[in-house]
Order: C-alpha cells, then structure tokens, then sequence
C-alpha cells in the first residue's frame, strides 16, 4: 500500500469518527433543548468545532482525491498540451496557496492562539488546538497536489 493510499484510509477513519461525534453532538444538543429543557452548555461550541475540523479536513480529503469542486470547461475544451499545462498551473497554484496561507498563515494563527493563551468560552479549551487543523489540513492538501503535480508532468499526454 502506497503513503497515498495509507493517508486516504487514515483520513477517511478520523473524518467518519469526527462526523460520528458530531451527528451524536447535535442529537444531545436538540434532545437536551427540546425534551428535557435544559440546554446543554458545551454542545453548541463543540458542533462548530468539530465543523471546522469536517470542514477542513474534508476539503483535504476531497483535493487528494481530485474531486473538489472545480470550473474545468477550459480543461475540457483543451487539447492535450494545453490540458496538461493548465492542470500543472491549476496544482502549482493550489499548493503555494496551501503553503502560504494554510500551513504558514494558520501556522501563526495556532502559535499566536497558544502564545497568548486564548482559551473557548464554554469548553475552556485553548483555541490552539482548535485552530491546529488548518495547518494540518494545509499540509494534506499540499502533499496531495504535489503528488498530482508529480504525475501530471510524468504523464505521456
């Protein structure tokens, strides 16, 4: 089994057990309001943390898989040399964005989290750790179109 494919599976587990938690979350949230009357006080803030992570870590999962929401009718309409151009462009840009604002620029933002201590409001957690996959997600996303990258210029076409 290649890294590719180890990632692929570690990332698949962690997303269905962060979803997992966040269906059963939002079940205690609404039963807590609505049948018993007495909202639960953390439920709100860990459902939108755990969003976050989804979110990101998903968006990570979708670019490795190459099945991210794109606009490709250039691409289609291409002929193999532009085609190959424009997906080399396209994946060169998705990993300097990857770099520059989500691993760098998230980097700081967990650093700056931790280094001033900033702590959530009903969970008490320090955001950093919250905050900590955006660099992480940065990170998948740039390996993964790197490894596009690599295979697109190897390609033949």
């Amino acid at each position: 089994m290649t890294i590719r494919k180890k990632t692929d599976k570690i990332l698949e587990y962690v997303l269905i057990f962060f979803m997992s938690i966040l269906v059963i979350d939002v079940l205690w949230q609404v039963t807590s309001r609505y049948i018993l009357s007495s909202p639960s006080s953390f439920t709100d803030e860990l459902a939108g943390f755990l969003l976050i992570w989804v979110g990101l870590l998903g968006a990570a999962y979708v670019a490795g898989k190459n099945e991210h929401l794109a606009i490709d009718l250039l691409i289609q309409k291409s002929g193999p040399k532009r085609k190959k151009r424009l997906e080399v462009s396209i994946s060169l840009f998705i990993v300097l964005f990857g770099l520059f604002v989500m691993v760098i620029g998230g980097g700081w933002l967990v650093y700056t989290r931790f280094l001033l201590n900033v702590r959530s409001a009903a969970m008490e957690l320090p955001l950093g750790m919250v905050y900590i996959v955006v660099p992480v997600s940065g990170l998948l996303i740039v390996y993964y179109n790197t490894d596009n990258l690599i295979k697109t210029l190897r390609s033949k076409e």
